[in-house]
């Protein structure tokens, strides 16, 4: 395993693939908690080294405060330790974004995913002092979520190396800003190891994150498997080999990127192999139509799914 059993305010660095974990709904729209647990030991048997919670992937955009605290109880109590649990806990403001993070610190969380305030967008200073903020209020690490896509907010490696270097707990960052491995080698030559690099946008470009210094990446939750197989053969040296994996599966990973169609299309992927009950999604997020999905059951037909997963149980 490339994780320890995790003990209160003390892991080693985290390394692997960690999946943001897909939030199931009823065809109701309320919580599926039954499916969430589902799901939840379907990643760990799938290879997950550990778990993000209320990411874009989880739909954490839609989720009351109430709803969040029920998923995290549920998830870390599921979880039992076995790998980290990273909670997702920024805000448009800060003092929520601080009351989110020692929320979620309480409940277990072993460290928290931030994204920077895109509503009002600060300087750099401004950013610099809302990550403060957040890391004076807690003891677990802090992972910077980089992903000017979604906040337009821009944050140039001599920032994070700077926030690496002066604020104590933020050890992290998921780079989500294209050109990614381009970012991370200057990110890696101004914070050299006071920062851990994870990749995201579904793993798109794993293999050159990783082939620039990444240690791991944070991808959708119906290719768990697959991603932690690529990276196993990765850091056994076998990357021909990884290679040969990635380019196996890009057909499903490529499909998976379409602009606010990529979790509808893991749900629907999740449904068919049995693991949660319904495909509902939470508004805005978008629905697969009945062309999309001839066209996700006419790629899944061509790869090795489910039985990527022991407990995936294919819908007849």
């Amino acid at each position: 395993m490339l994780y320890q059993r995790c003990e209160e305010n003390g892991m080693s660095n985290f390394a692997g693939i960690f999946p943001i974990v897909n939030t199931t709904f009823h065809e109701d729209g309320s919580l599926d908690l039954d499916s969430q647990a589902r799901l939840v030991h379907f990643l760990l048997e799938c290879g997950a080294h550990g778990l993000g919670l209320f990411g874009t992937a989880s739909e954490g955009y839609t989720l009351s405060t109430d709803e969040r605290l029920q998923l995290m109880r549920l998830i870390v109590r599921e979880v039992d330790g076995r790998v980290p649990v990273v909670v997702s806990s920024g805000h448009t403001g800060t003092d929520v974004a601080v009351a989110l993070s020692r929320q979620a610190q309480a409940e277990g969380a072993n460290a928290l995913m931030v994204l920077p305030p895109y509503f009002l967008k600060p300087d750099a200073d401004g950013i610099f002092e809302y990550f403060q903020a957040i890391s004076d209020a807690v003891s677990i690490p802090i992972m910077v979520q980089d992903a000017p896509l979604m906040t337009q907010v821009a944050m140039g490696p001599p920032l994070l190396a700077r926030m690496a270097r002066e604020l104590e707990h933020v050890r992290y960052a998921k780079i989500e800003a294209p050109p990614t491995a381009p970012k991370m080698t200057d990110i890696k030559r101004a914070a050299g190891n006071d920062l851990v690099l994870f990749g995201g946008l579904n793993g798109q470009f794993l293999l050159e994150e990783l082939g620039r210094g990444a240690d791991g990446t944070m991808p959708g939750s119906d290719l768990t498997a697959v991603f932690a197989r690529i990276w196993t053969l990765w850091q056994a040296n076998q990357r021909d080999d990884a290679r040969e994996e990635f380019t196996r599966y890009l057909p499903l990973i490529r499909y998976e990127l379409q602009p606010g169609l990529g979790v509808s299309v893991m749900k629907h992927n999740l449904y068919e192999w049995g693991v949660i009950d319904s495909t509902r999604v939470r508004r805005p997020t978008r629905t697969v139509d009945e062309i999309g999905r001839q066209e996700l059951r006419a790629i899944r037909r061509t790869l090795d799914l489910p039985g990527i997963c022991r407990s995936a149980s294919p819908r007849r």
